[in-house]
């Protein structure tokens, strides 16, 4: 892959930011590198988290809230993450079909990636794309998450506004607020609000919220839409915008937000290079392949696999 120009990377140049992103998902030759350059120029867009259950409808409210800043003058750039093949591990390209229309707007930059087997939907490459759109100018950067419920907590781990989906008449919201994404939803939204439910979901939800203690003290909102007829769209708008002036007045908790993040960040990668270098070792590729066939014919256990793996040279 020919080197990143970083002068048309910054200027928001689309092919550029593509080879980019296409470079720290892959983990190319050159991507730290490219890292190093990128990070000092991030920190000026405001990153959504679009998050909540399958069927809630999270990419027609992406559509339309990518709509809303469009016309606003801004510049949008979206990562949805979509589930990965298990076995090569890309992305299906779901959301990019259904936005299809919406992308082909200059102003607007679309980008499916593979959650590659995280339980949080969330791959360090996504955080790494996220800083190359930041840092190539754009205004807003909303990543939507590809719905697996109850780890969807990592979605905070990119995002300065987290904003949850419900939707009336599923039976597993409330659990899923229960194992903690209660905790991570800076807004509350309520899609599909013409259905029935609408009333009885909003007072659990409130119950819930008069409960919850966030050390920022902020009070999340509930926003009801109905995103295919675009209704309440201005008013998440509204509410993200909200958030995001009070958490930037709220310097501690901020501050200690953003230290979870680095630190998570840090461990993320530090993760992923030590696996490089223990997987360059003489040998340790073949090892693998002799401990999967082991594994798979139950000579031995993942365990047990691991623990010769990490003792080898």
């Amino acid at each position: 892959m020919p080197e990143i120009n970083l002068e048309k990377l910054f200027a928001g140049d689309t092919r550029t930011v593509a080879r980019a992103i296409t470079k720290v998902e892959n983990g190319t030759a050159g991507a730290a590198e490219l890292m190093r350059a990128v990070f000092p120029q991030t920190g000026k867009a405001t990153v959504i988290g679009i998050t909540g259950s399958p069927g809630a409808g999270k990419s027609s409210l992406v559509d339309k809230l990518a709509l809303h800043y469009k016309e606003k003058g801004e510049r949008i750039g979206i990562v949805c993450i979509d589930p990965s093949s298990p076995f090569s591990g890309g992305a299906i390209l779901g959301d990019r079909i259904r936005m299809a229309t919406l992308g082909l707007d200059k102003n607007v930059f679309i980008r499916s990636m593979a959650t590659r087997g995280n339980l949080g939907g969330l791959s360090r490459a996504t955080v790494d794309a996220v800083a190359v759109l930041d840092a190539a100018g754009f205004d807003k950067v909303i990543v939507e998450t590809v719905g697996v419920g109850q780890d969807e907590v990592e979605i905070v781990k990119a995002a300065d506004v987290s904003v949850v989906v419900l939707v009336p008449g599923m039976g597993d919201d409330i659990q899923a607020i229960k194992a903690g994404i209660m905790e991570i939803g800076d807004v509350f939204v309520i899609n599909k609000a013409d259905r029935e439910g609408v009333l009885r979901i909003q007072k659990e939800l409130e119950a819930l919220l008069s409960l919850a203690h966030r050390p920022d003290m902020w009070n999340p909102p509930i926003v009801r839409t109905i995103a295919t007829e675009n209704k309440g769209i201005e008013d998440l708008a509204t509410a993200i915008e909200s958030y995001s002036d009070y958490d930037s007045e709220a310097a501690d908790a901020s501050r200690e937000r953003k230290i979870a993040i680095a630190r998570w960040r840090l461990t993320e990668l530090l993760r992923e290079a030590l696996l490089e270098r223990l997987l360059a070792k003489n040998g340790s590729e073949g090892n693998l392949d002799r401990l999967a066939r082991q594994i798979a014919d139950k000579q031995t256990d993942p365990y047990s696999a691991v623990d010769e793996l990490l003792n080898a040279g």
